[in-house]
């Protein structure tokens, strides 16, 4: 198997897995689903309408039906929860909340 098929598989293997997620995750709890997958209410009927075998042909593309939104690197610090040399055992949750906030802010700039 060839470097690009491998790839290929890989992205299916993900893009299938994400759209199980989402779909579960939609039926759960649609307003919550909306806001950690950042999609759109459209977008969360199609998916959640979506059969098995539609599933797999839709993630059979070579492209990924996901990304990641943290494109900064701040909130990848503050994600990661790296310690601050100067401040040992601080408490994480501040700066969890930080990211969510930040996170937040850019799925409703993604919908508008």
């Amino acid at each position: 198997m060839s470097v690009e098929q491998k790839l290929a598989h890989e992205i299916t293997e993900i893009n299938l897995s994400y759209l199980i997620l989402a779909q579960q995750l939609i039926r759960a709890d649609r307003p919550t689903a909306l806001f950690r997958l950042g999609i759109t209410d459209e977008v969360a009927d199609l998916i959640d309408t979506l059969k098995p075998s539609q599933m797999l042909k839709v993630a059979g593309g070579n492209t990924l039906m996901c990304r990641l939104r943290v494109d900064d690197a701040m909130v990848w610090g503050l994600l990661a929860e790296h310690a601050r040399a100067d401040q040992p055992g601080r408490e994480k949750t501040a700066e969890r909340l930080h990211a969510s906030i930040l996170m937040a802010g850019r799925y409703e700039e993604s919908v508008e």
